[in-house]
């Protein structure tokens, strides 16, 4: 054996010792794709069935907007009508009623006036009479 041959074994020694050193890695890293491609396929697999549910959960939460949207349409009309029936009593029995609720009013005064022969309606021109005329000659005048 030459220099040359020696050389080459000790090389080829070497080169064993970190091929060795290289396959526990590289066994490692074959385990880790091999997990990986398990993974992916297995979030593949629970992928479809999710999209599935969240498709017709979309569907549903359509349908329910659907449904409000009619409902708050409904009641935006309701509220409309009953705004303007609101408006339409106001104006047509609004007003009669306070006019006759005055009448009644002016006839009650009227009668309890006339069946107390007139003392009510004397009570209260006195009244006024003296807090206008204060005796001092400041008829009406305030200090």
């Amino acid at each position: 054996m030459d220099v040359g041959q020696i050389a080459g074994l000790i090389a080829a020694i070497a080169f064993a010792i970190l091929a060795g050193f290289l396959i526990y890695p590289l066994i490692r890293l074959g385990k880790l794709f091999d997990q990986l491609a398990q993974t992916i396929k297995q979030t593949g697999d629970h992928v479809v069935p999710t999209l599935d549910e969240s498709t017709s959960t979309v569907t549903q939460l359509n349908q329910t907007l659907t449904d409000v949207n009619r409902i708050s349409a409904a009641a935006s009309t309701t509220a409309g009508n009953v705004g303007a029936l609101t408006d339409l009593y106001g104006s047509m029995l609004g007003k009669p009623v306070i006019k006759v609720a005055a009448f009644l009013y002016a006839l009650r005064k009227t009668i309890s006036s006339f069946l107390s022969g007139g003392r009510d309606s004397a009570g209260v021109q006195s009244s006024t009479a003296k807090k206008a005329n204060d005796g001092q000659g400041n008829e009406g005048r305030t200090r």
